[in-house]
C-alpha cells in the first residue's frame, strides 16, 4: 500500500510547515489527488489517520479533492478531459494522447491554529 508512504510524506510537509509558519495544530487538510495518480482514496484516508497520530495534524480532517484526468490529443490538437487514462479522445476518437493533468498529489490548503 503506497498510500501509507504518501501519507508519511504528507505529514513531513505539514510538520515542516508548522515549524516554518509557527502553528501548533492542523484542523483540516485539503488534498488534491489526480484521477491518474494511482491512489486508492479510502487507503489514503486510513493512512492519514494512522500516520498523523502524535503530530500537529492528529485529528485533522482530510478532505480529498479529485482532479479530473486530462490529455493532449495529437489528432485533434486539443486538451480533453478523460475518465480513464486509456480512453480514446472524446472529441475525435483518436488514441494518440499524452496525459497532461490528473497525475498530481498536492496540498491545496490547510486550516491551522
Amino acid at each position: 500500500m503506497h498510500e501509507m508512504s504518501l501519507c508519511e510524506s504528507l505529514v513531513d510537509v505539514i510538520e515542516d510547515s508548522a515549524r516554518r509558519e509557527h502553528f501548533t495544530r492542523v484542523r483540516r487538510v485539503r488534498l488534491e489527488v489526480g484521477r491518474f495518480a494511482g491512489v486508492e482514496l479510502s487507503a489514503m484516508r486510513f493512512g492519514f489517520d494512522a500516520v498523523t497520530r502524535g503530530t500537529v495534524a492528529e485529528g485533522a480532517e482530510l478532505e480529498i479533492l479529485e482532479v479530473p484526468g486530462a490529455a493532449w490529443c495529437f489528432d485533434c490538437c486539443d486538451t480533453v478531459s478523460l475518465d480513464n487514462r486509456l480512453d480514446p479522445c472524446p472529441r475525435c476518437g483518436g488514441v494518440r494522447l499524452q496525459p497532461s493533468g490528473g497525475m498530481e498529489i498536492r496540498i491545496r490548503d490547510m486550516e491551522v491554529v
